[in-house]
């Protein structure tokens, strides 16, 4: 335990190797150390962003930052070094597009393609259907545990090494009258403020929906997508995470993150596979 646990340090990549400035391809080293798991695996939400890390590294264009990353799941690497691999498919004035591949020795892990832009400025919305605000204080509520020694979830979610996450466990279960499960979270960085990147992280975070159908244990993803929409303001964000369906094989599962100012700051969606029944 005695690697970082700042997510900051969970960031940085060592560039190896380039071509070209236009379209070609930059190398990076990265790693992801025990603090960024979810049981013994790598968190999908950390791999993403370190993959738009490298991508905002190598297109180096002042004010552009990751506003929709799409990643498909291929293997689920351990704990360790990674390598980070980008090729710029275009370099527009508003608009780019960068490929990522993160690979593990001779194995890629994650396939991810992200658009390049400016985020929304910090300015009102002409419109915004925010499900978050009306249901979650910017705060945890008191008496909210956070994810630590004793907590419940602290043997599988090693990212509270890293992050304050307060779970309400209380939305996990079974509802009562048969509805939809709707999991609530905060969670915010132990070191320094929240960034895009640990927003992004937070679009991956919630345990499976498939707890509220009384189906626990791996349910790993296959393909996840993100928006993000705006650069978080300092404090805490507030995780929501929902269902449309859940299969007999594949089910949904989508985040609404929102920072302290009630702002959306990022969606995702992904695919993921039902745990089988114990």
């Amino acid at each position: 335990m005695g690697e970082s646990t700042s997510f900051v340090d969970a960031m940085k990549l060592t560039q190896v190797s380039s071509e070209s400035d236009d379209g070609g391809s930059a190398v990076f080293d990265g790693e992801l150390n025990e603090h960024w798991t979810i049981g013994p695996k790598v968190h999908g939400g950390a791999m993403l962003a370190l993959c738009a890390n490298a991508a905002r590294t190598a297109l180096a264009l002042e004010g552009v930052e990751p506003i929709a990353v799409s990643g498909s799941f291929l293997w689920a690497p351990d704990p360790g070094p990674l390598r980070v691999v980008t090729t710029i498919r275009k370099r527009g004035r508003r608009v780019s597009l960068v490929d990522v591949e993160l690979n593990q020795g001779d194995r890629t892990a994650v396939r991810v393609t992200i658009t390049m832009a400016e985020p929304e400025h910090h300015a009102p919305p002409l419109l915004s259907v925010n499900p978050v605000v009306p249901l979650m204080t910017p705060e945890p509520p008191p008496g909210l545990e956070p994810i630590g020694p004793g907590h419940p979830m602290a043997d599988v979610v090693h990212l509270a090494h890293g992050c304050d996450i307060r779970p309400s466990l209380t939305t996990m279960a079974p509802r009562a009258d048969g509805g939809p499960p709707v999991i609530e979270y905060w969670v915010r960085p132990k070191e320094g403020s929240p960034d895009l990147l640990f927003a992004l992280l937070c679009g991956d975070v919630s345990a499976p929906v498939t707890l509220g159908v009384n189906r626990s244990g791996w349910a790993p993803t296959v393909q996840l997508t993100a928006y993000l929409r705006g650069m978080p303001a300092d404090g805490w964000l507030r995780v929501m995470c929902t269902t449309m369906q859940i299969g007999q094989e594949w089910f949904d599962e989508d985040h609404v993150v929102v920072d302290c100012e009630g702002r959306i700051i990022v969606q995702t969606r992904q695919l993921a596979l039902v745990p089988q029944a114990q």
